[in-house]
């Protein structure tokens, strides 16, 4: 019996000093993975590290980009060790200004964590949408020359049963004379003024006269229209979000500077021209 509970003692003594060393064991953040001369690098370091990293990074093993992201990190160590004297004005200036920057960007993040609900999109739906009225668009082709001679010559093969296509490659200056002049689908607002007011009056099928803009003159063949509804919202959803998003920072950085005690009166007695001096850091 007694020794029975000896063992059980032995046993319990044992569990007992594991505890300490599997809780030390867990990797966090703070985990030590390196000293340099006193000084510790830890797995935080080289997490933020590699998140700096460009992308392509990404595609090495995880041993080699761990070893290297070590490896740069105990080599920087050593560096910075080895310098003697002040920390330059520069690097100073360049930390406030990271911090400032890193904590901004947290904030930001804070307040957008609860603020972009559905019901803000939807009201950023109905407020875009809503209201808006179905837009017609235009399915053009066209022929750009540098002269109204030109353009006028065109017209005339045209109407005597030339393809407007062929014309299109064989004379057309523009980009799209490869493809015989198409242009696709567009909406108002998509054209200079001159080509859109000329697109607007035609009937499908029909050939414009020549239309000067500031490229040159066009001969115009509108080729079909369609009637283009409002978009659902769950195909502008993205682009809402980055509405409400950009609306709510707006809000929030406007009323913190609006409260805040700003004085900027510094910066009138400086001139703009000194931005690019860099000697003033030295």
């Amino acid at each position: 019996m007694t020794q029975r509970l000896i063992q059980a003692a032995a046993v319990s003594f044992t569990l007992a000093m594991a505890a300490p060393v599997q809780a030390q064991d867990e990797t966090t953040a703070d985990t030590v993975v390196a000293t340099v001369d006193g000084t510790e690098i830890t797995l935080g370091h080289m997490i933020l590290l590699r998140q700096s990293l460009p992308q392509q990074y990404g595609q090495l093993p995880d041993e080699v980009l761990f070893q290297g992201i070590l490896d740069q990190l105990v080599q920087q160590t050593a560096l910075s060790k080895s310098y003697e004297g002040d920390t330059p004005r520069s690097i100073r200036l360049a930390l406030e200004n990271e911090e400032r920057g890193l904590i901004a960007a947290k904030a930001v993040r804070d307040v957008l964590s609860d603020g972009v609900t559905d019901e803000a999109i939807q009201q950023a739906y109905d407020d875009t949408y809503g209201n808006a009225e179905p837009e017609t668009e235009y399915k053009a082709a066209h022929i750009l020359v540098e002269t109204e001679e030109e353009a006028r010559a065109i017209v005339e093969e045209l109407n005597g049963g030339g393809d407007f296509a062929e014309l299109a490659q064989e004379k057309s200056t523009g980009p799209s004379a490869p493809n015989g002049g198409e242009l696709g689908w567009f909406g108002k607002g998509m054209m200079v003024a001159p080509f859109e007011e000329a697109v607007v009056g035609m009937e499908p099928g029909a050939v414009s006269e020549p239309v000067q803009t500031q490229f040159g003159w066009h001969v115009i063949q509108l080729q079909e229209t369609r009637t283009k509804d409002a978009p659902a919202l769950e195909d502008v959803r993205d682009e809402l979000r980055g509405q409400v998003e950009q609306q709510l920072v707006k809000a929030h950085i406007d009323a913190l500077v609006e409260n805040a005690n700003v004085d900027t009166t510094g910066a009138d007695a400086v001139d703009p021209a000194q931005l690019s001096n860099i000697d003033l850091l030295e």
